[in-house]
Formats: structure tokens, C-alpha cells, sequence
């Protein structure tokens, strides 16, 4: 008995109900974020509203005429860049090694990268501060350049090496007959197959520490020139002495987060290309 369009209809609808309520529940305090960043502080401590009674722009204005924020943006601009250029390029050797060359250790040394994950950030804080200080770079943005790896890299290299596992063993044999060396049948026959690999895991660990606080806080504490937008945001004063800036705060949120939306937006097929891939093919 073929099926009405209404009974699959009525079929589904569970379905969509529940991805209905997924979406609310992941969305709302994003909306809920850029509905109070155009609220004025008056209007701050009334009865919630849905949408601005009295909207107003003088948050957006406040936070972009800070000196400060925007140096932060400039700081976390480079200190994410600078971490996902580098955990690429480390990244992407280290797992050709794991995922192409054949050697003893290699999958116990993959699962020891894959366990740098699962020690809390606070645990460790003390180490790198004294590393940090002994690189003479304490205070300053290189400071999480060079501590944020230790959390963006074991992400890239385990995906990267799902990924040149599933590359076809053809495709480089091809290259080692027609005289090509290791290193060149890595950077011209299998990285530029990586491409939604190298797209997903740069975006992720860009994210990730464009996200990050607790190294940004610390190891930038002596020096407010030096610190991120999340430490920038939290230290806000607001407008007028002893006044809570939740509209300024979120207004803030908005400038941070709005282009990391439009970045995965853009790349967002590559992005479910390389995760499939990875996990299929790994």
C-alpha cells in the first residue's frame, strides 16, 4: 500500500519536532545575546522583553570607539592565526609520519597525542608558566602563541592522520615511480588532497583560540596592551562608575562572535568534508 504524502508528513514530524527543539535550545542565548546588546541599561533592569523596547545602537558605538577592545581584537587576531598556521604546518608532518610511514610505536604514539587532551588546562598552568617565563615572552601575545598549540595540536594531527590513512595507496606509489621524494610526494601529491582536512582543523583550533581565556588571562595579566578580547570583555567598566554593563558586555560578544559564524558558514561544506572523511576513512 503506497504511502499519502500527509502519513509521511505525520511520520516525521517527531523528527522535526525534535530538531525544532535542538535548534531553540542551541540558538536562543545567541539570540538572546543580540537582542540585549541593543537594550539601554535603563531598559536593563525591567521585565524581559523578547525584543528591545527602546533599541539603541550606543552600545556597538562604546565598544568600538575602545582603544582597548581593539587591541584585543588586534591580539586575539594574531595569537589565533599565529596557532592555527603553526598547528597546520606541525600538524600536517606529524600526521603524514603517523598516517603514511610505517614504523614501531606508531599507533601507541598517536593514542599518547590523542591523551594531551585529557588533562584540564588549570593542571598544567604552572608548567607553562614557567616555560613561558623562561622564553622571556610572558606578558605579550607570543606567550599564547606559544602555549596555545598544546590544545589545538593533538586535535589537528589526529584528524589529519585519519585522513592520510583513507588517501589511496596508489596515488603516492604513482609519485614514488616517477622519482618523487618523501617530502615532495607530501607537500605536491598528498597534501593538496587534504584540503577539507586542512580547512576543518585550522578553522576548529582558530576557533578554539579565539575562544580561550584561562592562558589568555594569565599569561597576559601584567600587561592589558597584551590581552585578548575574552580577558577585555570580562574587565569592561561600562559607561558610569558601579554600573553592571550587560548591554555593553554583549554588544561585545556580537563583534567577537558575528565573523566567526560568517567563517563557518563560508567553509561550512568543507568542514563536513573533512570531518566525514576523517572519520570514515580513518
Amino acid at each position: 500500500m503506497n504511502e499519502t504524502p500527509l502519513l509521511r508528513y505525520l511520520q516525521r514530524a517527531p523528527f522535526y519536532f525534535l530538531v525544532l527543539v535542538i535548534a531553540t535550545y542551541a540558538l536562543f542565548p545567541f539570540y538572546w545575546a543580540f537582542n540585549t546588546s541593543f537594550k539601554t541599561e535603563n531598559e536593563m533592569f525591567r521585565r524581559a522583553t523578547y525584543l528591545p523596547q527602546e533599541a539603541t545602537s550606543k552600545n556597538y558605538d562604546y565598544v568600538l570607539r575602545d582603544g582597548t577592545f581593539l587591541q584585543a581584537l588586534r591580539n586575539s587576531a594574531f595569537a589565533s592565526g599565529a596557532t592555527t598556521v603553526f598547528s597546520l604546518m606541525v600538524g600536517s608532518f606529524a600526521a603524514y609520519a603517523l598516517g603514511r610511514l610505517r614504523f614501531r610505536g606508531r599507533n601507541a604514539l598517536l593514542y599518547l597525542v590523542l591523551s594531551m587532551t585529557m588533562f584540564p588546562a588549570i593542571s598544567i598552568l604552572s608548567g607553562l608558566y614557567t616555560i613561558v617565563r623562561e622564553f622571556g615572552v610572558f606578558g605579550t601575545p607570543m606567550a599564547l602563541v606559544v602555549t596555545y598549540p598544546l590544545f589545538t595540536l593533538p586535535f589537528t594531527v589526529w584528524v589529519l592522520t585519519a585522513f592520510f590513512k583513507g588517501l589511496p595507496a596508489e596515488i603516492e606509489q604513482a609519485a614514488i615511480v616517477d622519482g618523487a621524494s618523501p617530502f615532495q610526494r607530501f607537500r605536491l601529491v598528498l597534501l593538496p588532497l587534504t584540503a577539507p582536512a586542512l580547512v576543518t582543523t585550522g578553522l576548529l583550533a582558530f576557533v578554539t583560540s579565539w575562544n580561550e581565556y584561562l592562558f589568555a588571562l594569565n599569561f597576559t595579566i601584567t600587561r592589558p596592551a597584551s590581552q585578548t578580547v575574552t580577558v577585555a570583555i570580562a574587565q569592561f567598566s561600562g559607561v558610569e562608575a558601579m554600573q553592571e554593563p550587560i548591554a555593553e558586555i554583549m554588544a561585545a560578544a556580537m563583534i567577537v562572535t558575528v565573523p566567526l559564524v560568517i567563517l563557518v558558514l563560508i567553509f561550512q561544506n568543507r568542514i563536513v568534508a573533512g570531518l566525514t572523511a576523517g572519520a570514515v576513512k580513518g
